[in-house]
């Protein structure tokens, strides 16, 4: 111990630079994991003070304009994707699906249907990148992300947002929320068609991939900007 703290005090008279471990995946690996995280080290004020202010009202006014250009220009696309769902086996072309947002409230976020009629008998469960219920016509809707764009029209009035943590379902959220430290921080802000973690991790399908999409959300929220936003976006 006396030789820990001597070698505290030299790096110190050195003016050398000491951060925690959490500061140190910030910096390099763009990302907060859990394990690192204090509560004194997330500083949740910051997304309140007057210049953040005026950042996420732009983002909420790009998110209402890109939102409506955006639904509109693919429009065709979601029409044609409704047809072709439809012939394939007859079922709904759309699916409705509860998801938990900001500050833990409820909403539902409108899908056109990947998997099969009723693929979920006794409740909800995590989808597979290879299910076996996924239908062949939403496999592609998947792999391009198609099936994503009716939530748009959550954007416009305000559940989502264009970027930001996707939104969990309650049921699994409840499971995750017990098992993973801080996860309930993800819903200090508008959940997200895409986000910080969708861009840098594969697709999430266990608590241990969570965990770890969970580290970037941290990061993000911490670090938000509409330079960021950007970048995430294209």
């Amino acid at each position: 111990y006396d030789n820990f703290l001597s070698k505290y005090s030299y790096l110190i008279s050195e003016n050398t630079e000491i951060i925690s471990a959490s500061k140190w995946c910030e910096r390099n690996l763009q990302r907060i994991p859990v394990e690192y995280l204090n509560k004194s080290d997330f500083d949740f004020d910051a997304l309140l003070n007057p210049n953040q202010k005026i950042s996420w009202r732009l983002k909420r006014f790009g998110d209402i304009l890109v939102s409506f250009f955006l639904l509109l220009g693919s429009s065709p696309l979601i029409i044609l994707s409704a047809l072709i769902i439809r012939i394939e086996d007859k079922g709904p072309i759309f699916y409705s699906q509860e998801r938990t947002g900001l500050y833990g409230e409820k909403f539902k976020i409108l899908k056109l249907r990947t998997m099969k009629n009723n693929s979920e008998p006794d409740g909800a469960v995590w989808a597979q990148s290879k299910d076996p219920r996924i239908t062949r016509v939403g496999r592609f809707l998947r792999k391009s992300r198609i099936d994503e764009l009716p939530q748009l029209l959550s954007v416009i009035t305000g559940e989502m947002s264009l970027i930001g943590p996707r939104p969990e379902r309650p049921e699994i959220e409840k499971l995750l929320i017990k098992e993973i430290p801080f996860y309930n921080y993800r819903n200090t802000i508008r959940p997200g068609l895409s986000g910080w973690a969708q861009v840098n991790y594969r697709y999430g399908a266990s608590i241990e991939d969570s965990k770890l999409k969970l580290s970037y959300d941290l990061y993000y929220i911490k670090n938000f900007s509409i330079l960021l936003d950007f970048m995430i976006f294209f």
